[in-house]
């Protein structure tokens, strides 16, 4: 993922931001030093942005829609009250595996519920409302996670949308590859739906924030 913001910059906002917790600190440190993917970690910058918005909405019940670590799914723990709900989908054990020693550690490990498996098929069988629900997964199914999670949104619910920006690949004309089409219809889609207002953030990768119109 390319730096869109310089990074002293973006350690300037982190530094005038809310602080990350110690168990995230420590998740985000092992993730950095152990996973592949690290970059996938949404960090503490943006995630003070995802407490801030959970905080805003008054959520109790959030739906995240890929994992990782946990790193994000910790975020929106902290944010919800005492009798909250995060649930966070995803596929793959070794990341899974990571999260789940990291929630253990902690009390609000109990309000996360991880539900394996293709999110499409988890979010079908899921039932609404949700307060708030943030789509961080595979790419290509961006439009149908998008959709589907309209369906299940609380009439005063948040929808974020993660790597909008796409290291800012969305500029490039035809799309490189399908991973970039796919982000580029979704902001399409989001921008003409008359359903919805939306605001495209540019923090980190960029955030794309939905809200049902009244």
């Amino acid at each position: 993922m390319k730096d869109l913001v310089s990074p002293e910059i973006e350690a300037y906002a982190q530094a005038h931001s809310r602080a990350e917790s110690a168990v995230r600190r420590a998740l985000r440190e092992e993730t950095q030093r152990t996973m592949e993917y690290a970059q996938m970690v949404v960090g503490p910058l943006e995630g003070a942005f995802l407490q801030m918005m959970t905080q805003l909405v008054g959520a109790k019940r959030v739906l995240e829609i890929g994992m990782f670590t946990g790193y994000s799914a910790l975020c929106f723990a902290e944010a919800v009250p005492a009798d909250g709900t995060v649930i966070t989908c995803d596929i793959d054990e070794k990341s899974a595996a990571l999260a789940r020693r990291y929630f253990a550690q902690t009390p609000l490990g109990k309000k996360i519920d991880i539900r394996m498996g293709p999110a499409l098929e988890t979010m079908r069988a899921l039932a609404g409302p949700f307060d708030l629900i943030f789509i961080d997964a595979d790419k290509a199914n961006y439009l149908n996670y998008y959709r589907r999670a309209l369906d299940l949104l609380a009439p005063n619910g948040v929808i974020l949308i993660d790597n909008v920006l796409w290291s800012g690949e969305v500029l490039t004309q035809p799309p490189p590859d399908e991973r970039t089409a796919a982000i580029q219809e979704l902001n399409r889609t989001v921008a003409n739906d008359s359903r919805v207002t939306s605001v495209l953030v540019t923090i980190r990768d960029g955030i794309l924030v939905v809200r049902q119109k009244a």
